[in-house]
């Protein structure tokens, strides 16, 4: 199981993602494509052309874990389409992949000063 934390750095790719593609692959276009590192432990996060399927690319200085959620009903509410739109927090991500509108739903801030 992967962890999502509110400091848990993540890249949502905005491009559709062929899921034929495994570690090695989604390793190169995290490098060539994303112009990121795949061995940094950031989370890299990639939806198929249908979006009715996610798959999540991140490594823990061990080796990289692939994991892919296929959504049993319907598919992603929102997927983000620029640059500008993929800007999402944590507990978005929670949200998302839920299937859920991140903008949508009411989300206490990640940090609040105490």
């Amino acid at each position: 199981m992967i962890q999502i934390t509110p400091h848990q750095k993540f890249y949502l790719a905005i491009e559709p993602l062929d899921f034929r593609k495994g570690i090695d692959a989604i390793a190169a276009v995290c490098h060539q494509t994303l112009q990121a590192d795949p061995m940094s432990g950031v989370l890299f996060v990639f939806a198929n052309r249908r979006r009715t399927s996610v798959k999540i690319l991140t490594y823990d200085g061990q080796g990289f874990w692939l994991c892919m959620k296929r959504f049993s009903r319907g598919r992603l509410a929102w997927w983000p389409a620029s640059l500008a739109s993929s800007q999402i927090s944590a507990s978005q991500l929670h949200i998302l992949l839920y299937q859920g509108d991140p903008f949508g739903a009411n989300v206490p801030l990640d940090w609040r000063p105490i």
